[in-house]
């Protein structure tokens, strides 16, 4: 038998849905993107020193790498390609031998500043093509998917 086509229409919704909402936070990641890329940061490199500004501390790179929830590897590559950019400089842990920290430089301070007004600036250009009302609610059904 043949289903009625409003059937299969709601059904394929869902997918479609979930499908455009991937697609969407893929194309505003990419606007992040861009917009750091004349500071010379990615979002990445932006989260590492966000996390060493917050810590107003150097801190070991296993507990960089716990606060970004990824492995330790992928601190070690961030920070090498950060440490070649001049915004941190590795220091040995004065408690553990085995373990490294990271320092925050001048650089990485500033970097740090300009990375975030560029979100930030980025960030109002997203949201200016939305209404207030829209916003408002396209931020309550974002909540309630984050459940």
């Amino acid at each position: 038998m043949n289903k009625p086509r409003g059937k299969v229409a709601r059904r394929a919704a869902p997918n479609a849905l979930v499908f455009s909402l991937l697609e969407t936070a893929e194309a505003v990641e990419a606007r992040l993107e861009a917009a750091l890329s004349p500071t010379g940061l990615s979002m990445a490199k932006l989260a590492v020193l966000h996390v060493l500004v917050e810590a107003q501390e150097p801190l070991p790179l296993s507990d960089l790498a716990e606060r970004q929830h990824c492995v330790r590897s992928n601190i070690t590559q961030l920070v090498d390609r950060l440490e070649k950019d001049g915004f941190v400089r590795r220091r040995a842990d004065p408690d553990d031998r085995r373990s490294v920290r990271a320092v925050l430089t001048a650089a990485g301070e500033r970097a740090h500043g300009q990375g975030m007004r560029a979100l930030a600036a980025e960030q109002r250009a997203i949201m200016s093509s939305l209404g207030a009302g829209d916003a408002a609610a396209l931020k309550g059904v974002l909540e309630l998917l984050a459940r």
